[in-house]
């Protein structure tokens, strides 16, 4: 959801290519993802594939062919798990700056001064939102190796006073770990509801914010929402109770499951009276028992069908 959210971002900003990053584990997910998106926004999008894990610098390092051309012209670095100088970077402000590296700017001008990680006293409240615009002269920065660009790029840029931070308007929400997701999702439906309306779905069995992909089949008797995503080609039986929950791509839900505060993955079936709760992850091609209960954790292997 956040990588679909960035591209569509992009190509309204007038994006007409972009390159990911994509690491060595299992690398078809995403090639099989975009290939279908890449046709459905209409804009490019190339892959540069690292052999081995190089950090959050390295892969740019690694891309370089495809970030620079005879133009110079700068060109955006987005995180995917949220102006002008040789780099600008997003920041969000937190309520609880001691959990993450706070971002300290000079006063009145917004260039960023030092990074204080996980501060033990308050020196701001500023964090990295993980959107950046880079200027191509900050490839000659890195290597081709494992590199933090957090850690060891920003840093020295920030030390030659060619750094700067802007704050991101609207919401930001670290979604790196399965709860921050969810209430990310949440977050998500919400702007929805507020921007594009028409793109959530309604019905007697639809309750609260509920994104459904057209291709997606649901029966009859069912109970959806709130805070509910269902991906492509999801089938939904009769009687089933969805509630703040992530149903990816390919999923099939057998009659009077209850899934709910989830994530159930790919491919995966989810057994007949089945309940998934309590920020339980649902892997890749994962078959939950009849009847099977499965309260938080993590699922990764077929469990019978």
């Amino acid at each position: 959801m956040s990588l679909e959210m960035q591209i569509e971002a992009l190509k309204a900003a007038g994006v007409s290519e972009v390159v990911l990053a994509i690491n060595h584990q299992q690398p078809e997910v995403m090639l099989n993802f975009v290939k279908e998106y890449e046709k459905k926004l209409e804009i490019k999008i190339t892959f540069s594939q690292e052999t081995e894990p190089l950090g959050t610098a390295g892969p740019l390092a690694l891309a370089r062919d495809k970030l620079v051309d005879e133009s110079g012209q700068p060109f955006f670095v987005l995180n995917s798990d949220t102006n002008c100088a040789e780099a600008s970077i997003m920041v969000t402000k937190v309520d609880d700056p001691s959990k993450y590296g706070v971002v300290v700017t000079e006063e009145g001008t917004a260039r960023v001064e030092s990074f204080v990680e996980k501060p033990e006293h308050f020196v701001g409240n500023k964090i990295n939102a993980g959107i950046y615009l880079l200027n191509p002269s900050v490839l000659d920065r890195i290597e081709l190796r494992r590199t933090s660009i957090e850690k060891e790029i920003f840093p020295k840029i920030a030390s030659e006073k060619k750094l700067y931070a802007m704050v991101l308007p609207g919401f930001w929400m670290d979604i790196g770990q399965p709860k921050d997701y969810i209430t990310g999702q949440r977050m998500y439906l919400n702007s929805l509801r507020e921007k594009a309306p028409q793109d959530l779905a309604t019905g007697d069995n639809i309750f609260g914010n509920v994104l459904v992909d057209k291709s997606a089949v649901i029966g009859e008797a069912c109970l959806i929402g709130p805070d509910v995503v269902i991906g492509p080609g999801c089938v939904i039986d009769s009687g089933v109770r969805l509630f703040g929950c992530t149903v990816m791509r390919g999923v099939w839900i057998k009659e009077h499951a209850s899934i709910s505060n989830s994530i159930v993955g790919w491919d995966s079936t989810v057994g007949k009276w089945a309940r998934v709760v309590n920020i339980t992850v649902i892997g890749k091609d994962v078959h939950v028992a009849d009847a099977e209960v499965y309260n938080s954790g993590v699922v990764i292997e077929e469990q019978g069908l």
